[in-house]
């Protein structure tokens, strides 16, 4: 075997040797042409750099606030074509300038980034590096796209890698490779629909077709023909040759709408954005919107970064839900975006809901938006009637008022499940997730953590409702009594009290475990937590609003607001009250919010909380600013920071503990740790200047790494 394998050529024709010859004489010329200096992959060594615009300006994907800037790297010619504007590259950065070769500066760690601009020359007038490598492409971060992040950053006080994070989805070069499908024709335009409603309605649309930019704050009349408002205008937009924007807060609306654009423009002119969708395909829709496939966008939080071209209308969804405001640094809004958005393309702006924002008042106030409303009689005619429990119930009924169901709420329910099913909103999940002291009423805490504890359901005894430890032995820290009664009575403990009184009925229950997406038209319970409620198949016949205190006494400033936008979310799913259609609220019916909702007046609500605001100096007539940390951190950072000269600084004031096993919320401690938090606040028109001022040294406190760090967050939306 060894004799044969050593013999060359041993058993072939000579014209066979002969060929063999002339290849492996090409192989030789191959190999000494390889042998010529050329670029090294990454540091591209005495590689030569493009004819043209040889220097690229790069967003490094470096989050540090102190690092947000352009920073300019030598293109080698052989990226030239492919390192254009908005695509995605790979340089070395770090390295200093202390490692040098052949005038390029190497070393360093591999960071990801998006070229900005090409140029002719840099700034900067010593060695530069050079790309190390461009990842894909595709442009996918265009001027408009880049502008738009870079107005959110300054505004936001935070670096422009975090908010490129928010906009533009994780690279998938799979995804990247499949070609998009072509664009279809603009559609003729929709007719108006249920717009007709609405006095100023169909001029709205108008205008949208014209190619104008109106702006309106949308006060939507209760009942389920929203998502196909919301379409039609967003087909108007279409039909002009324009693209549309919508987004909704949370995957069931956003579903919805979607639905109803299917339903109206047909398959493929438009696209849902949602994080159900996963990262492949959230791509795959993302670029096909970015290339000019698609130019309808309805999704959720998210989709406010979507690069639709030619945008004509922007809409957003019940801007009080906190889901509109990003988790992640530096949390804006969408509602914010949208604005601006708005503003710098030139795109009509709509902001919808049955309820209305503080902020969305401050809008028409200023003159910036106008108002979108139905008329009382029209108003009147569509909404439920609201009943509260009142002088003459309690009459009848002694503890009418202090009775968690009194019989106003049961006459309600009786009455509606015959002809359809019940909604009972109830303000807390879980059985019973407050407990307290039978003798001397002391709340019962956990002897771990002090969380709250709460009963479940059957025997399954006592459990804390933030590290999730047994409770078997408790005994009242005050008294030393074991017995336990109920401060708040939760969805689960609901249902199974109705499931007793109603015994024939079915009972269903929606929350944050288990959220149903719509009931069937027929008599069923249907106890939800705010934000959960299924919609019925032609509307509920009653509704039940429970425990109103405990909406009400949220200590923030925004306790009011919030618990009429979810009362309204809720009363807009119940029938007419010309088709029977009954909301019972069990609160004290004096109180604002309630009046509110009676008279279904949310914009005059939002009116008067607004000439509140005015009076005490806070958002949205000011502009606020929150600075939280370690006590030592946030005292150094308010003395360093060059605030402006009539910002008013408010604490710092300790914040309240977050306990282990707890999840821990966007700027809160982390468990166990003190921090403490000062509100900052000037006057409108100044904002810019407080954020600058803010950004400024924070990154001088990184970039020194004095100290601790502190959590920054423009417009937070809890003062407390």
């Amino acid at each position: 075997m060894s004799s044969e394998n050593g013999r060359s050529g041993a058993g072939e024709p000579p014209e066979a040797a002969e060929r063999g010859g002339e290849q492996l004489a090409f192989i030789r010329e191959t190999v000494r042409k390889a042998k010529v200096p050329r670029a090294k992959p990454r540091t591209w060594r005495g590689a030569p750099l493009a004819k043209s615009l040889p220097i690229a300006r790069v967003l490094v994907d470096k989050g540090p606030v102190h690092l947000d800037q352009l920073w300019h790297y030598a293109v080698p010619a052989d990226l030239d074509a492919a390192a254009q504007p908005g695509t995605r590259v790979r340089v070395r950065f770090g390295a200093g300038t202390r490692n040098v070769r052949d005038g390029r500066r190497e070393g360093g760690g591999l960071l990801d980034g998006y070229i900005i601009e090409r140029v002719a020359e840099s700034e900067y007038r010593g060695p530069l590096a050079a790309l190390a490598q461009v990842l894909s492409p595709e442009p996918v971060l265009s001027p408009a796209l880049y502008e738009l992040c870079r107005s959110v950053a300054d505004r936001y006080a935070g670096s422009l890698a975090d908010v490129l994070q928010l906009a533009v989805p994780p690279r998938h070069a799979r995804i990247e490779a499949e070609p998009s499908p072509e664009p279809l024709p603009s559609p003729a335009r929709p007719g108006p629909g249920t717009w007709s409603r609405y006095p100023t309605g169909q001029a709205f649309l108008d205008a949208v077709s014209r190619g104008d930019s109106p702006r309106a704050v949308w006060t939507a009349l209760p009942g389920p023909h929203w998502p196909q408002e919301l379409a039609r205008a967003a087909g108007t937009a279409l039909a002009a040759g324009r693209g549309a924007l919508l987004v909704l807060p949370d995957g069931r609306s956003a579903a919805r709408v979607d639905a109803e654009l299917t339903a109206l423009l047909g398959e493929g002119r438009h696209v849902l954005l949602t994080a159900d969708l996963g990262p492949e395909e959230r791509y795959r829709r993302w670029l096909a919107v970015s290339r000019g496939s698609v130019r309808v966008v309805v999704g959720t939080r998210a989709a406010m970064f979507a690069p639709v071209r030619s945008l004509g209308l922007v809409a957003i969804w019940d801007d009080g839900d906190a889901s509109h405001s990003a988790q992640n640094a530096p949390h804006p809004h969408a509602r914010e975006v949208l604005m601006s958005r708005a503003a710098h393309e030139k795109a009509a702006f709509l902001l919808g809901g049955f309820g209305c924002t503080v902020e969305a008042a401050q809008l028409v106030n200023t003159g910036w938006a106008l108002p979108l409303a139905a008329d009382r009689d029209r108003v009147r005619a569509t909404a439920p009637l609201i009943r509260t429990v009142g002088d003459a119930d309690e009459a009848r009924d002694e503890a009418a008022r202090a009775a968690r169901l009194p019989t106003l709420a049961w006459q309600a329910a009786r009455e509606g499940l015959k002809h359809g099913p019940v909604l009972v909103q109830v303000p807390r999940r879980g059985y019973v997730p407050r407990l307290a002291c039978e003798r001397c009423r002391e709340r019962a805490r956990c002897t771990t953590c002090v969380g709250p504890l709460e009963a479940l359901k059957g025997d399954g005894g006592l459990r804390c409702g933030w590290c999730g430890q047994g409770q078997p032995d408790w005994h009242c820290a005050e008294c030393g009594g074991r017995q336990l009664r109920a401060r708040v009575v939760g969805a689960g403990r609901t249902a199974e009290e109705l499931g007793q009184a109603f015994p024939s009925v079915p009972v269903r229950t929606s929350g944050r475990d288990h959220i149903l997406d719509s009931v069937p038209d027929r008599p069923a319970l249907v106890v939800s937590t705010p934000g959960a409620e299924p919609v019925a198949e032609g509307g509920y016949a009653a509704a039940l609003l429970l425990d109103g205190w405990a909406l009400l006494g949220f200590p923030d400033l925004r306790a009011d607001e919030e618990a009429l936008r979810r009362w309204l979310d809720a009363a807009a799913l119940v029938r007419s009250q010309a088709e029977g259609g009954t909301v019972v609220i069990v609160a004290e019916p004096t109180l604002r919010p309630v009046q509110a909702l009676v008279r279904w007046d949310p914009a005059g609500h939002a009116v008067r909380e607004l000439a509140d605001r005015a009076e005490l100096g806070f958002p949205p007539v000011s502009r606020m600013a929150s600075v939280s940390g370690p006590p030592a951190a946030v005292a150094e950072f308010l003395a360093a920071a060059e605030l402006p000269a009539d910002a008013e600084v408010l604490g710092p004031v300790p914040m309240p503990l977050t306990a282990p096993g707890r999840p821990r919320r966007p700027g809160e401690a982390p468990a166990g740790e003190r921090w403490d938090r000062a509100l900052l606040r000037v006057r409108p028109g100044r904002g810019a200047a407080l954020a600058s001022a803010l950004k400024i040294a924070q990154a001088a406190r990184l970039a020194r790494r004095d100290g601790e760090p502190v959590s920054l967050r423009i417009d937070p939306l809890n003062i407390g």
